[in-house]
């Protein structure tokens, strides 16, 4: 008897301005998944991010203006899909500023190949920097709101789905709004959505000016994402 084949895999990988740190968690990434496609979704990064993914081989998708990380992150996996329909590929949504971290999140890819869940989300074992919680409290009563589901990581990057998953949830909300919208229209449309608590590290942004900053963009974004899923 012939042993089950495991589902392809294909990465995509959100990123902007992460040049100090897209270099090792796209090594990593090969490494810890070797021959899975890696389609990075810059988002018309100022630095040198774009350069060193294609140095490291990865598809780049960028554009000359930012889009926001929902309609970047949509346009890759649009690309990814146009070229492997939708079967029973299993696709990893990742940030780029993971690192040698990236190597643990294994467990999204398993648990969905498994068939364990439809959408694994990755919840940070530790929390590293941030602000005051309101972006993630807020996204947390959003999606509990909208669907029912009470969620401890509302606003991970991290997850993994079937490719057939993720054509169901395109696209993206714009912007920071993503994952909550993406959490929410999975639970609508009948997916088993589950979070696995991963070690994982990223650059966090602390309690600074540019922090805040990014903080309220996040916030307002995730209102948007709100509140287009009335």
């Amino acid at each position: 008897m012939e042993a089950e084949q495991a589902p392809r895999l294909a990465v995509i990988v959100a990123a902007r301005n992460e040049a100090e740190r897209i270099g090792a968690t796209l090594d990593t990434l090969a490494d810890a998944f070797a021959d899975a496609p890696v389609w990075v979704a810059d988002d018309a990064s100022s630095d040198a991010t774009a350069e060193i993914a294609l140095a490291g081989g990865a598809r780049l998708v960028s554009r000359r203006r930012p889009h926001g990380k929902g309609a970047n992150v949509t346009a890759a996996a649009e690309a990814m899909l146009s070229e492997h329909p939708p079967d029973d590929q299993v696709v990893l949504l990742c940030d780029a500023d993971l690192g040698d971290s990236a190597a643990r999140l294994a467990p999204l890819v398993d648990a969905v190949a498994a068939e364990q869940c439809d959408l694994a989300i990755a919840a940070f074992a530790r929390r590293v920097g941030g602000g005051l919680g309101l972006a993630v409290g807020f996204a947390g009563w959003a999606i509990e709101r909208r669907c029912g589901a009470r969620m401890k990581a509302p606003i991970s990057g991290q997850r993994a789905m079937r490719a057939g998953v993720l054509s169901a949830v395109l696209p993206f909300a714009a912007g920071f709004g993503m994952e909550t919208g993406m959490t929410i229209d999975a639970v609508r449309a009948g997916f088993d959505v589950q979070e696995i608590e991963l070690e994982l590290e990223h650059r966090a942004t602390g309690r600074t000016l540019g922090g805040f900053a990014h903080r309220g963009r996040q916030l307002k974004d995730i209102v948007r994402a709100y509140a287009s899923r009335r």
